[in-house]
């Protein structure tokens, strides 16, 4: 390395000490802060409890905070022009991070860029928010358009030691004769492609492209659909979406949180690092099997039944299945008393059913009125049985509430109206035939839907009951809840007194605020929703995955093709002001319930009122690779263009002919290397046998879903499991399977293709399809 160039490493390695020290001394004061009203304990008046609790969270989240951006504080420099600021940097830096003054205006000639704001006590600039308006040149500034800008500088670190430096320079004839002395470089964006895998998504905040920058920083206001094929970045793209929403818009998007949808645990799993090392740490990262609180599904679904439970036709069917549960008997009902027997006729009955629907409410609640109308009549044929047809108004209530108690009046009732959840409505209807077929379904639908009760003692919706539950009976059970309602009025009276209880701290609250004089920075309702004293502090995610009517400020969903019509209605329903980013694409959808096009999804919900970006550069699949991929990709869809590699690797795909799979384990076995990670992707019914000849060959090896698959140096896995992931090598089992496995399998191919860094290898027993014939041989 040049002298100058050491000097230069030297000067850096000084600066980022700086704020690593100002880091700990922020860390150290909250601490203590933090540390002070914990020592308050649980005494006082409802005010001081109160106001430790919401100063907890507060010192809570900021020391949280604080710790999550440890690796790579600072990544960046800018060197401004002499004769100016950068062009988009007039705007105000609202939110500038934990130690930031927002200051308009920008006087320094050098501007570090990392992953918070800091400032010293002094309120001197340290460090500038990536997300921040005036950190906007250091992704979008290129040499035909500097925005004032000479030199864009790359620092890359471990732990707290600045290793390196890279320089772009921008406008040579505006940089001086002494910092032309000082230009170092290699591409930064290469160097990070070319690193190995660590089983774990990481940020791509030192090095977002300028495509991908328009996309993050893009209005929150309406549905905006981020289009882009393998490794073009839409993953970590819509992560640092989510983090810039919550920097830009804290005050809109703090109450209500940013809701994250990813297909499968594997993959949350994946990104859960992402966020908060961008100094995020309350988003509520979640798959749509999990978006009904108390239901975890753990029974995998046949295809051809998720696909039928999937079309949104199925929400008729919901809504046949519950009136089902509301139709009257053809003759009259007789009701057994000991003195005397009571009659329904079938007139009565309608009336009351006819009363409960013109009521407009869900079907748990409109059962009062159904009850309170059969009551009466019930009470008025009991007097006259009784001798006392004439009976004051509180004589007719003391004898109707007689009625309600008695056993045989209330089987009856309950009988004609049950009470329902929405478990029990949906357990009736896929365990009985005679209901799915009243419910619409034809004779094919009802053999694929058709199941056995839940064993004595199983309660679906349990732990011990999670196995009758799949992923696509989520949104289906989603659906039936809007439908019942809560289960009965003790639960509304309940509610009732809740909202007044709120009210009634939320007006405490406001007094509190007025008092201290913080009611201009702090909002009364978020004071004392997050601040009972009687409640353990709960995060906005915390709360919002206990709540299934939670409407969320923002939604972000990835791999958003798999999704079905019936999943969709559930996460429309979770975002009432359709401020969203939907991600994926649409040549890799593998579901028979998912996408055929962005505007079939959508223009139900929004029509005319989404927007479309599309990434069109792929960073991580190197051009040989994508070369085959392409090939696949024809087999999709002939009009499908493949997005441009970036980089070349010199290793060719091969293909490797075998007598026996066995041979799969040394093969992956010797593509191992040292920090890195290998995926073997196999067609879905042959996890388990190449699984168990893997695990012989490479001791650690995971099959399957979960953690393991990302810690392990080889996992095996089917192409589901593998989407939206990304592995140093891939070895492909069995294309031609993978291709005649499902009706989407060739994008179930080209996934496969596509998961590779570096290396990209194929075994088949089998024919080795048509497509795939110009690999070379290992």
């Amino acid at each position: 390395m040049p002298p100058s160039s050491t000097g230069e490493l030297a000067r850096e390695q000084k600066y980022v000490a700086t704020l690593y020290e100002r880091l700990d001394v922020l860390r150290e004061r909250t601490r203590g802060q933090l540390d002070a009203v914990l020592a308050q304990g649980a005494s006082g008046t409802h005010q001081n409890r109160s106001e430790r609790d919401s100063f907890a969270g507060m010192y809570a989240q900021r020391l949280a905070r604080l710790w999550a951006v440890e690796h790579g504080l600072c990544f960046g420099r800018l060197d401004l022009a002499d004769d100016g600021e950068p062009e988009e940097s007039r705007a105000e830096e609202s939110h500038a991070g934990e130690d930031q003054t927002g200051q308009d205006q920008v006087d320094e000639k050098r501007l570090y860029i990392g992953r918070i704001g800091l400032s010293d006590d002094d309120q001197q600039r340290l460090l500038i928010d990536w997300r921040a308006p005036v950190a906007q040149p250091f992704y979008r500034a290129t040499p035909a358009a500097p925005m004032g800008v000479t030199r864009r500088r790359h620092l890359h670190s471990r732990g707290r030691t600045v290793t390196s430096i890279d320089d772009d320079l921008l406008d040579l004839d505006r940089i001086s004769e002494a910092d032309r002395a000082t230009l170092n470089g290699e591409a930064a964006l290469l160097a990070a492609l070319g690193e190995k895998r660590t089983g774990r998504m990481r940020d791509i905040v030192a090095t977002i492209q300028a495509e991908q920058d328009k996309i993050i920083r893009s209005d929150l206001n309406g549905v905006l659909v981020v289009q882009g094929g393998p490794g073009t970045g839409k993953t970590v793209v819509a992560l640092h979406r989510a983090a810039y929403l919550l920097y830009t818009y804290r005050e809109r998007l703090e109450r209500r949180g940013v809701l994250i949808l990813g297909p499968n645990p594997t993959f949350l799993r994946y990104i859960e690092q992402v966020l908060p090392s961008l100094g995020e740490t309350d988003v509520l990262l979640s798959t749509a099997g999990e978006l009904y609180p108390g239901v975890t599904p753990g029974r995998r679904e046949p295809a051809e039944a998720a696909a039928v439970k999937g079309r949104g036709a199925m929400a008729r069917v919901i809504e046949r299945a519950v009136r089902e549960r509301q139709r009257m008997p053809r003759t009259p009902v007789q009701i057994r008393l000991d003195k005397f027997t009571l009659t329904l006729d079938r007139q009565t009955l309608e009336a009351a059913r006819s009363k409960a629907g013109r009521s407009r409410r869900p079907h748990n609640q409109a059962r009062a009125v159904f009850v309170r109308h059969l009551l009466t009549a019930l009470t008025r044929q009991a007097a006259r049985h009784l001798g006392r047809a004439s009976l004051d108004e509180a004589d007719f209530a003391d004898l109707r509430e007689e009625l309600r108690t008695e056993e045989p009046v209330r089987v009856a009732l309950n009988r004609l109206w049950p009470y329902l959840t929405p478990q029990q409505l949906l357990i009736g209807l896929f365990t009985d035939r005679g209901r799915m077929t009243a419910a619409g379904l034809d004779a094919r639908e009802c053999d694929l839907l058709l199941r056995e009760p839940p064993r004595p003692g199983e309660r679906p919706g349990d732990k011990q009951g999670e196995n009758w539950w799949s992923e696509a009976d989520v949104p289906l059970l989603d659906e039936a809840a809007e439908l019942l309602g809560d289960i009965d009025e003790g639960v509304l009276r309940a509610a009732r007194r809740a909202e007044q209880e709120r009210e009634e701290r939320i007006a405490y609250a406001r007094e509190v605020l007025e008092l201290t004089g913080l009611a201009d920075v702090m909002d009364a309702e978020r004071f004392a929703e997050r601040h009972q004293a009687d409640d353990p502090y709960l995060t906005t995610a915390e709360r919002a995955a206990r709540d299934r009517t939670w409407a969320f400020g923002h939604v972000i969903v990835d791999e958003a093709q798999e999704l079905s019509e019936m999943a969709w209605r559930m996460v429309m329903r979770r975002c009432p002001s359709r401020s969203m980013t939907i991600v994926g694409d649409i040549a890799q959808t593998g579901s028979a319930a998912g996408a055929a096009s962005w505007g079939r999804v959508l223009d139900p919900y929004v029509a005319g009122r989404w927007r479309e970006e599309r990434l069109t550069v792929n960073y991580r699949t190197p051009a040989e690779l994508m070369e085959v991929a392409a090939r696949v990709l024809q087999l999709v869809g002939p009009d499908l263009k493949a997005p441009e590699s970036v980089r070349e690797t010199g290793e060719r795909p091969w293909a490797l002919p075998v007598a026996s799979l066995a041979e799969t384990g040394p093969l992956a076995a010797a593509e191992v290397v040292e920090e890195g990670r290998v995926v073997v992707i196999v067609p879905a019914g042959m996890a388990a046998e190449i699984g168990d000849i893997v695990r012989s060959a490479v001791p650690g090896a995971a099959v399957g879903t979960g953690p393991a698959a990302l810690d392990a140096p080889v996992a095996v896995l089917p192409v589901a499991e593998a989407k939206g992931l990304e592995f140093d090598a891939v070895i492909v089992v069995e294309p031609g399977l993978i291709l005649r496995e499902s009706s989407r399998g060739p994008s179930d191919l080209y996934v496969a293709l596509t998961r590779a860094t570096s290396r990209l290898g194929v075994v088949h027993r089998g024919e080795l399809p048509e497509v795939l014939e110009g690999l070379g041989r290992r």
